[in-house]
């Protein structure tokens, strides 16, 4: 069950506490970069995942920056309907409502030299919605002027020191953090999956380099907690379907390899290794006009399909050969 109120322009609180928290706390919410490398995004991604930065997870977002750019349409698309409140109607509520907010946070709030979203309280709306009571001061004593908003009996302030325009959020006492930890608790219980998103992890590792030969291995490493099994005589069963590809920057192909992996596991053992990874490994070896590739930026296409769901996941790394 994923928590939405159903009124118009009221999404439930418990769906912005996670976010919330690490506003509180003073944190940037930013993308990521990808594994084993910076990731570049082209600015319309950049775009969409900073304003998603509310309620992304850490691990879709950890999954959009790896991906090749051809598949992140496709994420985004099932992004908004792992939020879908009724996925049986055309209209996605959440998605409306989330847009609509920020759009209106840029037109609100916009004067601080950054967008409006961006804003602390551009940022409070967008996850909390309108206040119920919204009361503003001019200059006190102090020379601030200051903004409280209200959601019910729950007060957050804003200070503007210079009363120039540049509101920023204060700190929240005891009280409030628990209330938003309670909060947060509700949104982990309704709104999560049941299941992590598949993924893995991509490394490599040089074992020799002699003689214009060059030796590794490549890694391809799938936490078990993200992996569905088929139940089959006593034991749990999957495979993988897993194909690499090593080229220049001007496409030209220098190395690739594929196969599938079955994997079976007793329920025990599934349990004891809950928290590990399985691991695929493949021997890497290049042996023609290797020395050109040394201080070459070079690509790894990874694609790893799960034969249980079929699903398949692609993703891009960039590196150098260390030789």
């Amino acid at each position: 069950m994923r928590t939405i109120d159903p009124k118009p322009g009221r999404l439930r609180a418990a769906t912005a506490a996670i976010g919330l928290l690490l506003v509180a706390a003073g944190l940037a919410l930013l993308p990521s970069p990808g594994y084993g490398a910076k990731t570049k995004l082209p600015a319309a991604r950049r775009e969409w995942l900073a304003k998603v930065s509310y309620i992304i997870t850490k691990e879709e977002k950890k999954i959009f920056t790896e991906l090749p750019d051809s598949g992140r349409d496709d994420f985004i698309v099932q992004f908004w309907q792992r939020r879908d409140p009724t996925p049986d109607s055309e209209r996605n509520e959440f998605k409306i409502e989330y847009e609509d907010r920020v759009a209106k946070a840029e037109a609100m709030f916009r004067g601080e030299g950054r967008p409006g979203w961006q804003t602390d309280r551009g940022r409070i709306f967008i996850l909390f919605g309108p206040p119920s009571e919204r009361l503003t001061y001019p200059m006190d004593a102090s020379g601030f002027c200051r903004e409280v908003w209200y959601y019910g009996s729950f007060p957050v302030v804003f200070i503007d020191q210079h009363c120039a325009g540049y509101f920023v959020m204060t700190a929240i006492n005891l009280e409030h953090l628990q209330e938003l930890n309670i909060a947060q608790g509700y949104f982990q219980k309704t709104f999560t999956q049941n299941k992590k998103l598949f993924d893995y992890q991509v490394s490599m590792a040089r074992t020799r380099y002699e003689a214009g030969v060059y030796e590794g291995k490549v890694y391809v490493d799938i936490p078990y907690d993200t992996i569905w099994f088929n139940f089959k005589e006593g034991k749990l069963e999957t495979a993988f379907e897993v194909h690499v590809e090593i080229s220049e920057q001007n496409g030209n192909m220098v190395w690739q390899t594929e196969g599938t992996f079955p994997l079976a596991l007793a329920e025990k053992d599934l349990v004891e290794n809950r928290k590990a990874r399985y691991r695929i490994e493949f021997p890497l070896r290049l042996d023609k006009d290797v020395d050109h590739l040394k201080g070459a930026k070079l690509r790894m296409d990874v694609s790893v399909k799960s034969t249980t769901e079929g699903d398949e996941l692609k993703k891009v790394v960039n590196f150098q050969l260390k030789f």
